[in-house]
């Protein structure tokens, strides 16, 4: 499945992290044809998740950010059957595992400050299975490079870009794309 997930993406490897309602419609009418959702809470994130479906798009619901839902194994099943995005992401590894289970696509997310934290983040993806990586902050090549040759997935960088030729380092570095909340760098 990670071919698959790559596929998403494909020649454009940006994708558009929704943070902000005002910025869903943009998301949606741009020829990205992948949007990674940051928002929404019970009673708004299944409209999130269908107008970014109706566009035409893959959506990577970020479940550490929704407002309401637990930490309970059974989220996983309510996402898959009542929400029905392509994926998830979330830092979290029993939320990759329990994604997994339910036919979903998981992004696992790992925020990279030291050496022991890539270890650490090393050891959750090679034990919770995800579909890719995204790695935080993205501004970091080297680091990228490491991940590159020492995991077999997808690495999504994210958190931090500002600047197009960001996009650019991080995708020289092995990214395989670039996610990122400012609209003003979801075109090239």
């Amino acid at each position: 499945m990670k071919h698959e997930l790559h596929n998403y993406w494909g020649e454009r490897r940006i994708i558009p992290a929704v943070r902000k309602p005002e910025d869903l419609t943009a998301a949606c009418r741009g020829d990205w044809p992948a949007v990674f959702l940051l928002i929404g809470d019970l009673f708004t994130v299944e409209e999130y998740v269908s107008q970014v479906l109706a566009a035409g798009k893959k959506v990577f619901l970020h479940v550490d950010f929704i407002t309401g839902l637990g930490g309970d194994p059974i989220v996983m099943r309510f996402i898959a059957e009542r929400i029905r995005p392509t994926g998830i992401i979330s830092t979290k590894s029993h939320f990759i595992k329990h994604a997994k289970k339910n036919g979903l696509l998981a992004i696992q997310r790992i925020f990279l400050i030291d050496a022991s934290a890539l270890e650490h983040g090393i050891q959750n993806v090679e034990q919770s299975g995800p579909d890719a990586v995204e790695v935080m902050p993205g501004l970091i090549p080297k680091v990228i490079t490491v991940l590159r040759d020492r995991i077999s997935l997808p690495i999504i960088a994210g958190g931090l870009i500002q600047e197009h030729s960001e996009i650019a380092t991080a995708l020289r570095a092995g990214a395989s794309a670039v996610s990122m909340g400012g609209r003003h760098l979801w075109t090239p």
